[in-house]
């Protein structure tokens, strides 16, 4: 049981706040929410009221999105 316990509250597995997510991604909450809607952005929960974040969820979009030129991004757009 105590195996379970560490994999729940390991650092990866934490949670955080859409606020928190933004200032990582160094933008604005209001862009945050936008891609939510959009789609696009990076996974997240929803807990009743609550978008929560996952710094694993985050780094895995982030490296989703590693381009070496302008032709990558527009190829994808």
């Amino acid at each position: 049981m105590m195996v379970m316990r560490t994999e729940l509250n390991s650092v990866e597995n934490a949670l955080i706040t859409e606020a928190a997510a933004a200032d990582y991604l160094g933008i604005s909450i209001r862009t945050i929410q936008a891609w939510r809607v959009r789609g696009g952005g990076p996974s997240y929960v929803k807990m009743g009221k609550s978008v929560r974040y996952r710094p694993s969820d985050i780094q895995n979009w982030i490296e989703s999105h590693l381009t070496s030129s302008t032709s990558e991004v527009e190829a994808r757009s």
